[in-house]
């Protein structure tokens, strides 16, 4: 039987409280963080790369630990490099792509914040340049708003989520935590291919976009990359295939794969291999994807439209209206030529999608005037190596195209991209930065003599989503 205390308590009880009280002093004290986040919801991410250097190649190993509202909620082992091309040379605060691995540095899928377990993920940051004292995003939103779009009218776009950042005892304000858009079936919903697959239909990912440098940046010291402008534009047939068309649809008689900013550079358009990548896809896989791209380009162009229209044998065009919406609602002047993603899945057809990358989107980025589509964007560039593809101005001249996208459009104004729905969007993610103290902090780093003021880039953004919604209203009513 168990004794009883005169003060009332078992000796169990007794012992309960003591293991408990001893527990509690084995503790440690909350972590102290760079800076005061007091009671922020905003997850805060610690990243210790214990002393080492940060790379582009190979990924550093570390530690990521999560905290919300100060407790630590998720500890896990990381590989971190640097990522972004431009925007890495132009920006002090970086962004990063990092693995996630196990005990013995192999890579692991883990999910976060509730998101699909996957291996790769990246921390997108905004590009801020002290000394030249301009920022990009002012809002801090654009691609968190960007991709929220697209979700909303049933499109994969990387989930993401805010966070704060803090890296090696540094503070380093507002990121955006986003999925590495891959071949997944909670991503890029394709079926697998492999050096061993007889199929050879699909399932493909390409890019429009610079160059990522890959292995070859391996060993490279930081500096190089500071200005390594000429790797931006250094296709290979390793890496990529040229369209046979150039940007105003003749055909390109200059060889492929000429020396970086060659002075017909700004002519083509060449098409990187994403998945399988440069390292992985055969020589048989290269041919069926280029032929294919190669079939569309060329049905799209000699078609007539009024008796002939034989390019949709290759295209899921409805996923061409999306990717057009979106793109153009949200002024996104590196779409379609940069930073575009397209896919094929296995015995499907070419798809756009999924959208990626808008720094330099919505009242942002120059380059066309506000009240112009982005498609137009060789009215207005010359010089740019990277001009718009001679999809887009033909595509436009279909009327079935015209008149799918004036349907989707008008369709989704009713509700996903309404006045309203569009106007809450920014508000209640501007709120939610604001209230739980994350402009502030992120400003204080960053805003050093700039005079950023968040309430009217905030104001500014929802009035031009209004202004281009009925832009877009009165351009598309009239097809």
């Amino acid at each position: 039987m168990m004794r009883v205390l005169k003060c009332g308590f078992t000796l169990g009880v007794l012992v309960f409280i003591m293991l408990s009280q001893a527990c509690r002093e084995a503790e440690p004290p909350p972590r102290d963080f760079d800076v005061d986040v007091g009671s922020s919801e905003i997850p805060y991410i610690v990243i210790d790369t214990r002393g080492a250097e940060i790379q582009f190649e190979p990924k550093t190993p570390a530690t990521l630990n999560v905290y919300e509202r100060k407790n630590l909620v998720q500890e896990q082992s990381i590989g971190i490099d640097y990522r972004g091309k431009t925007s890495y040379r132009l920006s002090n605060k970086k962004g990063y792509n990092f693995e996630t691995t196990d005990g013995a540095g192999q890579d692991v899928d883990v999910s976060f914040f509730g998101f699909p377990a996957e291996e790769d993920w990246r921390l997108i940051g905004h590009v801020v340049n002290l000394d030249d004292k301009y920022i990009f995003d002012k809002t801090l939103m654009y691609n968190f708003v960007a991709y929220e779009l697209s979700r909303s009218i049933g499109r994969y776009a990387a989930r993401c989520k805010f966070v704060e950042l803090e890296l090696n005892g540094e503070y380093l304000g507002v990121y955006v935590f986003t999925e590495k858009p891959k071949r997944d079936s909670n991503r890029i919903n394709i079926r697998s291919l492999n050096s061993g697959s007889t199929n050879l239909t699909g399932g493909y990912i390409l890019t429009i976009d610079k160059v990522s440098l890959g292995d070859a940046a391996i060993g490279k010291p930081l500096p190089y990359f500071d200005n390594n402008w000429d790797d931006d534009a250094r296709y290979t047939a390793q890496n990529s295939f040229r369209s046979r068309y150039d940007i105003n649809r003749g055909i390109i008689t200059f060889p492929a794969f000429g020396p970086p900013y060659h002075p017909q550079k700004y002519l083509e358009t060449y098409f990187l291999y994403e998945y399988p990548d440069a390292a992985d896809i055969t020589d048989a896989q290269k041919q069926y994807i280029a032929n294919y791209v190669d079939q569309f380009e060329t049905a799209l162009l000699t078609d007539n439209f009024t008796t002939t229209r034989t390019y949709t044998n290759f295209i899921d065009r409805s996923t061409f209206v999306d990717y057009f919406i979106i793109n153009e609602l949200c002024r996104n002047v590196d779409a379609y030529r940069l930073s575009t993603y397209l896919q094929k899945d296995r015995d499907g057809k070419l798809a756009m999608g999924p959208v990626w990358d808008f720094d330099i989107g919505f009242d942002n980025g120059g380059r066309i005037p506000m009240n112009d589509w982005v498609i137009n964007y060789n009215q207005y560039v010359s010089s740019d190596a990277w001009m718009m593809p001679c999809w887009w101005p033909r595509l436009m001249e279909d009327q079935q195209f015209r008149a799918e996208v004036k349907q989707r459009w008008q369709a989704l104004r009713a509700n996903a991209l309404s006045n309203a729905t569009l106007s809450a969007l920014v508000s209640n993610t501007a709120d939610y930065l604001k209230a739980n103290g994350a402009v502030r902090r992120n400003y204080d780093k960053w805003d050093q003599g700039i005079g950023v003021n968040y309430d009217q880039s905030v104001s500014d953004l929802r009035q031009f989503l209004q202004q281009r919604a009925a832009w877009m209203d009165s351009k598309i009513g009239s097809f």
